[in-house]
């Protein structure tokens, strides 16, 4: 009999915040576990969780942020994009308040500008993020 294997579902979420000088940005972590590096904040889908509650709770979990999302951006599913294993990631928009603190799988947070943003990030995130600034350079 043959067994059948299905990509894992993930969330990730772009959180959309003001800086200390006023300037809009996102927030991304620094990633604890491997693989290693800068990334937007998100995580694996629990069983019995809807994609917005799994969003939900990933940014609380990593950021400390309560979150209101705004909608879903795009999925992503290319088989290599998380190098563990295969994953299919929904990623949504969201803004936050307040100061963001690395809990959880997070060592470091920050909230960056597109110009800021001139390092690597982990998984498909660099091609995640740059679709999201090329969406708001469209409206």
């Amino acid at each position: 009999m043959k067994k059948y294997r299905n990509p894992v579902p993930t969330v990730d979420i772009i959180i959309e915040m003001a800086k200390e000088d006023g300037q809009q940005g996102i927030v991304l972590i620094e990633r604890k576990n491997p693989p290693h590096g800068w990334a937007l904040p998100g995580g694996f889908v629990d069983y019995g969780e809807s994609l917005e509650e799994a969003a939900t709770r990933e940014a609380k979990e990593e950021t400390s942020l309560d979150i209101h999302l705004k909608r879903q951006f795009f999925t992503y599913s290319a088989p290599d994009r998380d190098p563990r294993q295969h994953t299919i990631s929904t990623v949504y928009i969201a803004s936050a308040e307040g100061c963001p603190k690395a809990q959880d799988d997070a060592v470091k947070i920050g909230i960056f500008t597109q110009r800021e943003i001139d390092f690597p990030l982990a998984f498909d995130h660099e091609k995640i993020v740059k679709d999201y600034f090329r969406s708001k350079e469209r409206k």
